[in-house]
């Protein structure tokens, strides 16, 4: 069966030998490898260590495989990343087989195909469910790691691999009488199995970030009445989703090798490319045309796809601020709710942007309110509902759409500790420090499959590209007999310097948001910080490439 990749990346194929003489575990390790989570990137990376031959773990809390399309439920959960463009590019026999039902699929859907996929290649023998890591701690006279679960229960192995995701360690508010409510809540990452019915309840929903957008919409459709507490609202674009046809999926099929090839050409690896043209290269009426255009198509174009200037340029970012908010005062029709939900405080496109199908709509129905928390803060959670400065309100559910402790929060979670039992939250306190954010220096044999510092944007294209690296560089030490990976300090402090100057006069450094480590539920965590790699997915590889090129020289090997 031929598995290689629709797009293969040259430097980095791999043999594509099932099982290879010499692999271990070595004796003394319970395996060569361990990884940590079973989603998009844990399941890519167990696949490609199992072609080496490699004897792996892979450790997930969940009863399941999927990672955030596991754990994440709740009502409207969907991709706002093309279906299409979503999906493993690494089988051609799987891209034949899979039909995706919509443009961007709603959580069911994405986790019936990441279930697919692990069953097709016989994953789960390798995956122990139901296995939280509580700790890692590398120990120095066998350079190998000791992984601790939640039961106690401890595993060894000459290298680590975090597949922890980005958005995975939820959040809930630092809010007085959480715990006292007497109704149903929940937090929309730990969303119940089991169907949780609105009709005829008085349901509150804390949050307008991504997630809340998307449950407030569904919510809203069934819900005797909702109340929506919002702190900071959001630049939201339409989606557009739509359904996808037979014969528009087998046009798809046919054109995969050029999709996955203009996803390696732009900047976030989505098919959405930045116009080269400046906001005042135009005309007004020119300018206001394609906004027009951008608005009514789908997915991350007016994001992505928009002028080169508006994440860099202030009034070039105030202009397409304006049309956003224009757009909103036309679709929601009271004008005082309508400026609660412009944003004032930062420019569109300077937060990851969320795409919505109806969320403005939301407001003009006479069962939904918008409690701006600014105005009239929450004060606490009562037994019955929640109090804010003005009034108590009384709810059947409460839902806490707040967020996560973004890409530093998984890790945070787990003890880990490297050489001289170093802790790396504590090395990480004052911001991540990171070579290629795939390595620490003082963690060897660790290694991150989107760690800080990595590229971000659709995360399953740039996923395979990391795991890809991870597994020739694991090749690599198998081959030289290896036991010791690890970057040099400079190494670290050079890429950490060049990731915070990658992010220089981009507007998004000046917001208060998870991509700049920012989150107020979570202590320590209210000072900015460059959290991800802002030089585009091309300019990441050609660096990582250029390190492999050199036969790893830039770290340390023994």
């Amino acid at each position: 069966m031929d598995r290689s990749p629709a797009v293969p990346t040259p430097s980095l194929i791999l043999p594509r030998t099932r099982e290879r003489e010499g692999w271990g575990p070595e004796p003394g390790l319970d395996f060569d490898a361990i990884v940590i989570g079973a989603g998009v990137s844990g399941l890519y990376q167990l696949y490609r260590l199992r072609e080496l031959g490699l004897h792996v773990r892979v450790f997930e809390a969940g009863s399941g495989v999927g990672g955030t399309w596991y754990w994440n439920r709740y009502p409207g959960a969907r991709f706002d990343s093309e279906s299409w463009t979503y999906g493993f590019s690494f089988s051609q026999e799987l891209l034949e087989e899979w039909d995706w039902e919509e443009h961007f699929a709603g959580q069911p859907e994405t986790e019936r195909y990441l279930n697919y996929v692990a069953d097709k290649f016989d994953l789960r023998r390798d995956i122990q469910f139901n296995s939280r890591v509580t700790a890692a701690h590398y120990q120095e006279d066998t350079s190998s790691w000791e992984v601790t679960l939640g039961d106690g229960r401890r595993y060894n192995a000459r290298f680590l691999i975090t597949a922890v995701g980005v958005l995975s360690a939820a959040t809930m508010p630092r809010i007085p009488g959480v715990e006292s409510f007497r109704g149903q809540s929940c937090h929309t990452h730990y969303w119940p199995k089991e169907p949780v019915r609105f009709e005829g309840k008085r349901v509150a929903v804390i949050g307008t970030g991504a997630t809340g957008v998307q449950t407030i919409t569904e919510v809203a459709k069934t819900a005797g009445h909702l109340t929506v507490f919002q702190r900071t609202p959001q630049w939201c674009a339409p989606l557009h989703n739509a359904k996808i046809s037979h014969e528009e999926m087998r046009r798809i099929r046919a054109h995969y090798p050029e999709i996955f090839a203009r996803c390696q050409e732009t900047y976030g690896c989505f098919i959405h490319a930045t116009d080269p043209r400046a906001t005042h290269e135009v005309t007004k009426a020119e300018r206001e045309a394609f906004w027009e255009k951008l608005y009514g198509e789908p997915g991350f174009g007016i994001w992505m796809g928009n002028f080169k200037d508006i994440l860099v340029d202030r009034q070039a970012n105030a202009l397409i601020s304006d049309f956003v908010a224009r757009k909103i005062r036309q679709r929601v029709k009271d004008p005082v709710v309508a400026e609660k939900l412009i944003p004032k405080n930062h420019g569109f496109g300077t937060r990851r942007v969320p795409l919505e199908s109806g969320y403005y709509e939301v407001y003009n129905q006479p069962n939904v309110k918008l409690i701006d928390i600014n105005e009239t803060p929450i004060e606490r959670i009562t037994p019955t509902g929640i109090k804010t400065s003005d009034r108590e309100y009384e709810f059947d559910i409460i839902i806490y759409a707040t967020g996560f402790d973004a890409i530093t929060g998984a890790f945070d979670r787990i003890d880990i500790r490297g050489v001289d039992g170093v802790s790396l939250k504590g090395k990480w306190q004052d911001g991540p420090q990171t070579f290629l954010g795939i390595l620490v220096d003082g963690f060897p044999n660790m290694l991150m499959v989107m760690g800080p510092h990595a590229g971000l944007g659709n995360f399953p294209r740039a996923v395979e590209y990391t795991a890809d690296w991870v597994t020739g560089l694991i090749r690599f030490a198998h081959d030289r007999s290896l036991r010791r990976i690890e970057p040099t300090a400079a190494g670290a402090v050079a890429w950490t310097d060049h990731v915070i100057e990658a992010s220089e006069g981009l507007l998004f450094t000046e917001v208060d948001s998870w991509m700049t480590g920012i989150n107020r539920n979570v202590e320590g965590k209210q000072v900015r910080r460059i959290m991800r790699y802002s030089g585009g997915h091309p300019a990441f590889r050609k660096r990582c490439d250029a390190v492999a090129a050199d036969g790893y020289r830039e770290l340390t090997l023994a």
